[in-house]
């Protein structure tokens, strides 16, 4: 399933606004998978990460999880090891409104990340979060069951399957 987010744009430039809305140009790209897709999990924590790691051990075959993290760039929300765990069990990629650490290994996983940077430190864990409730970061709201696609251009949601 390929797919150019510029061809989407074009090709539903109606609905945009509306059922399609545009990422703000805000994160960074990283993991080996430079385009995905899939249905939108999310969750909303801040600097603990315990809830992505019961997210990732469960099936991702046509997901992507987005992580709300309040834009805290004080620790990682996602490390190698998460990453790992994400990709074994189908993943397709994951939004973080926060950071990564081990990026450099992350970049050699099979699946998609998108981060707003790097951060050495891990998160604490203290299994406090929100899973499957609307989130909002970028300009956009992304609600759990619409469908996400990004690519090196950028970041969209959609409440419908576009492809």
């Amino acid at each position: 399933m390929s797919f150019k987010t510029p061809d989407l744009c074009d090709e539903f430039e109606g609905d945009i606004g509306k059922s399609l809305r545009i990422v703000s140009p805000m994160f960074q790209r990283y993991g080996a998978r430079a385009t995905f897709s899939g249905e939108i999990v999310t969750l909303k924590i801040f600097e603990d990460n315990s809830l992505v790691r019961t997210a990732f051990a469960e099936d991702g075959k046509g997901k992507v999880l987005v992580i709300d993290g309040g834009g805290s760039l004080r620790c990682a929300l996602v490390g190698d090891q998460l990453a790992i765990l994400a990709q074994k069990n189908g993943w397709e990629g994951v939004v973080v409104y926060g950071c990564i650490r081990d990026s450099g290994d992350i970049n050699g996983i099979d699946i998609g990340v998108r981060a707003l940077n790097t951060h050495p430190q891990k998160s604490i864990k203290k299994n406090v979060g929100d899973r499957d409730i609307a989130v909002t970061f970028g300009g956009v709201t992304f609600n759990p069951g619409e469908w996400l696609y990004a690519d090196e251009d950028g970041v969209l949601v959609s409440s419908k399957p576009l492809i």
